[in-house]
């Protein structure tokens, strides 16, 4: 049995970028920073910050990279939910290179509407994944709903609040 699942909860270091496959499939690919606490060596206790790329596609109905271009920038807190990948190519100066993203199959965004202090006064949290819903594996969620929704049924992204 083997298992490939990464989930991390970060702020985005560089607004997101979409481009087009040639087949035109699209895809948006940005950076994610992590913290997490330990113990440096000189004995203090310190925070580190871990960098992760992460690749979000639109598969099928679901547009998850087109809803990441739209509602997220730089300094966004997000939960990312996917699996490792690493891919190989070779450089335009004919050396190979290798980098490793985590393929995102659901994102969440946990900042408000707006910077500042939520609408309603609590934190809104938006899913690329219907509350209660598993995206089939290995492909990518891109249905907006609130997480908590009282309902599974699809959501326009036209009648997202934000």
């Amino acid at each position: 049995m083997n298992l490939n699942k990464a989930m991390l909860i970060g702020r985005l270091t560089r607004d997101p970028e979409m481009r087009y496959t040639p087949q035109g499939a699209a895809v948006t690919s940005f950076g994610l920073a992590t913290n997490r606490y330990g113990v440096g060596p000189d004995g203090e206790r310190r925070e580190f910050t871990d960098f992760h790329n992460i690749v979000a596609w639109n598969q099928g109905k679901r547009t998850l990279a087109e809803l990441c271009q739209q509602y997220l920038r730089k300094g966004s807190l997000v939960y990312i939910e996917g699996r490792l990948q690493t891919r190989s190519w070779e450089g335009q100066d004919g050396q190979k290179r290798t980098r490793t993203e985590i393929n995102a199959t659901d994102v969440q965004f946990l900042d408000s509407r707006s910077s500042g202090a939520p609408a309603n006064g609590a934190e809104e949290e938006f899913s690329a994944t219907p509350s209660g819903a598993t995206p089939p594996s290995g492909s990518a969620s891109a249905v907006p709903a609130r997480t908590g929704a009282a309902s599974d049924e699809e959501i326009d992204p036209d009648d997202i609040p934000f």
